[in-house]
């Protein structure tokens, strides 16, 4: 909430900050699908939890190069730290000195649960308004293009536990041998477990963890979808129902006790598609999950390395080669990383940009 936790300074790095293609790659995939299903409509482009605005700056410069979308945009950010909110109007804006802005700060003297609406509106270095809120609620309904990378993963989840006695959930306690705190489970059924636990009988993990947030998120997605139009992308750590025990936490790019200094680590659970899907209706189609290997080669990414390696010095092709391995080697990014996708209906079997079952494995990087 309070300082920049991105980057070799912080506690981990997330792929917009690993090379330009990613952003780039996303950007070109909403060209593609508004040219391809709303040509010529206003559209809002949502990004929820933007980092340090990397992503949103790269798909901006996208879409600065084709002019039928361009003029048709508007960015929207769900952002509730005060710190990366002033980092991403460094980014987006170009302003160095935030101080010199608080006469575009709205809704200032508000709380944040009574603030309705955008508490920010900037006008963008490409030119399209950007405005920020805390809450998805508070963006307004029409037309949009939602984006969610690495955002479900962070929401907060509840964990179980598989024993003797049935399933319980594992709870956190003060520890009466030290200063600090443990896991331990619940000895009975607790709300949550009768709420959100849904298991059956043939069910083999040991350990699973479910995040109601991330349900919420998708089904206000899915409503204003059904309703308005539009289309998602949402990219994370995940799975589809075959994982447990993914909760985790990382501090200086390695891993943590995630109950050793609270508030100091980044906490994190892969994301459960499967459980994600439940959130849908019929009003919508549903596509993946796939590898970011797949849906960034689909993409065309190992064309635009191959671009930029043109267009670059040669002391710069290891850094571009370097961040297109970490981004589709399936030993690194590549199978850890989930794409998955939300659009209207559609009368016919339209199928997004990247989701296709075409997928031809390039060795851009080898031959380069």
């Amino acid at each position: 909430m309070h300082r920049d936790v991105f980057g070799s300074a912080g506690d981990f790095i997330t792929s917009p900050e690993i090379s330009q293609m990613f952003g780039e790659m996303l950007g070109v995939w909403v060209v593609n699908e508004w040219l391809n299903c709303y040509s010529g409509k206003a559209i809002q482009i949502v990004e929820l939890g933007p980092g340090r605005g990397t992503l949103a700056d790269d798909m901006l410069r996208v879409f600065s190069q084709f002019p039928e979308i361009a003029s048709n945009i508007s960015l929207h950010l769900v952002e509730v730290s005060p710190a990366l909110s002033k980092l991403q109007v460094i980014k987006l804006v170009g302003e160095g000195d935030e101080s010199n802005s608080e006469q575009k700060t709205l809704n200032s003297n508000s709380s944040e649960n009574e603030c309705e609406g955008p508490y920010r509106q900037e006008i963008s270095k490409y030119g399209p308004q950007i405005s920020w809120y805390r809450n998805l609620s508070d963006v307004p309904e029409g037309l949009s293009c939602y984006i969610a990378h690495e955002f479900l993963d962070a929401l907060p989840i509840h964990k179980f536990h598989k024993t003797d006695k049935g399933w319980r959930e594992v709870m956190i306690d003060v520890d009466p041998e030290k200063d600090g705190l443990r896991f331990v489970l619940a000895p009975s059924d607790t709300p949550a477990s009768k709420a959100y636990l849904q298991v059956t009988s043939s069910e083999e993990r040991k350990n699973l963890e479910v995040c109601p947030g991330a349900g919420i998120v998708v089904q206000e997605i899915t409503k204003r979808i059904a309703k308005d139009g539009g289309f998602s992308l949402l990219a994370d750590y995940g799975h589809s129902g075959e994982k447990g025990g993914t909760f985790r936490a990382f501090k200086n790019h390695k891993l943590h006790d995630p109950l050793e200094d609270p508030g100091t680590a980044d906490l994190t659970s892969d994301v459960d598609f499967s459980y994600l899907k439940r959130f849908t209706s019929e009003a919508v189609s549903v596509f993946g999950p796939i590898t970011q290997e797949k849906f960034l080669t689909n993409m065309g990414i190992g064309y635009r390395l191959q671009a930029l390696l043109q267009s670059s010095k040669q002391e710069q092709w290891a850094d571009l080669i370097s961040g297109y391995k970490m981004l589709t080697a399936p030993e690194q990014m590549g199978e850890r990383f989930k794409f998955f996708s939300i659009t209207r209906k559609h009368d016919n079997d339209y199928v997004p940009a990247g989701f296709s079952d075409l997928h031809v494995k390039d060795d851009t990087a080898n031959s380069s």
